[in-house]
């Protein structure tokens, strides 16, 4: 079997891809309470201030602070009960010097009071007085006119990933819509007559569809929009065909299996002939997902990922999601990760990154990443894994003991 012809570090293998792919964002308004992990495609600075009035963080009395400085549960203020704020209307109440409004957590404070004083530390005199026990600063326990946002200020730049919290600062500025990166089409294709459909019991010699599922779910996850293109034989005119389509219908195209170099497989040729330049990239230095395709054909990315789940996964999260980003215009969004140690030895070779799967264990206190082994064509080495460790390109292995990152699936 020949040996891969151009096999690239990932790092140079991106930045020769990045040369040549210039991705075109395309946008769309949705409501923002849809918007849920879209890419915002605007900045956006606050019309208001937030909140647009003063309001009490407790169940309490607006008061001034000077009238309860001293206040203690032997010696108390006194203070003269003028009346209660109503919720969701404006305070209709001044207080003046040794005066006292009742208000609720929420509510607005009323002209003249500065500070609140939690209702715990307070009592009841009668209808028309209280007893303050504790002193408050001025300010304590009101949020400010702007506190939270000021008019003119930017809420959000676009490239943002729109987290649940952000969808409620929108709204809470009456910002009902919003103008997102639309998700790019990724078509997905499985190649090899090895392979049927998830719902046929396989024969002997076949497998179930396996990559064109985990590719889709992986591809809504970074933000894109899976368009399955089925099974494709192992025939050059089906396959030629079905790539063809793909690349005229979407703005990324993946190919699952048919990427090493073997005779049987024609993903590598079936691509090149696609467009200019074609593959730029066939084999990276990585393990497992080694046999892998970098092309770009007439403005579409084209990847050829290995048909084993696991190095398909890998090679996804390295080299695909980040073209999804580029088409969203996203910022980069870290990978959840923790810190945990090393539970054993793991080799590697110098000039490789390798991607070993682990599961977390929490052993004396610490947390233990135990590295999860398994041939890359066993899926069942992910479903038992909750992240990824990865070992430098020039480094002949971690030692166990040592404190790694874990990122997190």
């Amino acid at each position: 079997m020949p040996e891969f012809f151009n096999v690239k570090t990932p790092p140079d293998a991106w930045k020769l891809f990045e040369t040549h792919f210039t991705p075109r964002l395309q946008k769309e308004r949705v409501p923002t309470f849809a918007a849920l992990d879209r890419v915002l495609a605007e900045d956006l600075t606050s019309a208001q201030d937030l909140p647009e009035f003063p309001r009490s963080t407790v169940d309490g009395y607006a008061v001034n602070a000077a009238d309860t400085y001293g206040a203690s549960a032997t010696l108390p203020a006194f203070l003269t009960l003028i009346g209660e704020v109503s919720m969701g209307q404006p305070s209709t109440i001044e207080v003046g010097m040794g005066e006292a409004a009742l208000v609720h957590t929420g509510g607005m404070i009323p002209d003249g009071a500065n500070s609140v004083v939690m209702i715990e530390q307070t009592q009841g005199v009668d209808a028309a007085s209280i007893e303050v026990l504790k002193p408050v600063a001025e300010g304590e326990n009101v949020i400010q006119i702007g506190e939270d946002i000021r008019r003119g200020d930017p809420i959000l730049v676009a490239g943002t990933m729109l987290r649940p919290q952000e969808i409620g600062g929108l709204l809470a500025l009456g910002i009902t819509e919003v103008t997102v990166a639309k998700p790019p089409r990724v078509a997905i294709l499985s190649t090899g007559d090895e392979v049927v459909p998830p719902d046929q019991p396989p024969m002997p010699g076949q497998v179930r569809d396996i990559n064109s599922y985990t590719l889709a779910a992986l591809t809504r996850r970074a933000g894109g929009e899976p368009v399955l293109g089925g099974i494709i034989p192992d025939d050059r005119d089906a396959l030629t065909a079905a790539v063809a389509k793909a690349h005229s219908e979407a703005e990324i195209v993946v190919l699952s299996a048919g990427s090493s170099v073997s005779y049987r497989d024609l993903s590598v040729e079936v691509i090149d002939a696609l467009g200019k330049p074609g593959v730029l990239v066939h084999g990276l230095s990585v393990r497992p997902g080694k046999p892998t395709i970098m092309a770009v054909c007439d403005g579409v990315p084209v990847f050829g990922l290995p048909g084993n789940p696991v190095s398909a996964m890998v090679i996804f999260d390295l080299v695909v999601a980040p073209a999804i980003r580029s088409y969203l215009g996203a910022t980069t969004q870290p990978k959840q990760q923790v810190q945990a140690r090393l539970s054993r030895n793991v080799a590697s070779t110098t000039g490789r990154e390798d991607y070993v799967q682990v599961r977390l264990e929490e052993r004396g206190g610490e947390l233990w990443a135990v590295p999860v082994f398994g041939k890359s064509n066993l899926i069942y080495t992910l479903v038992h894994a909750e992240g990824t460790v990865k070992v430098a390109l020039d480094s002949n292995g971690i030692r166990e003991g040592t404190w790694v990152t874990v990122y997190l699936h």
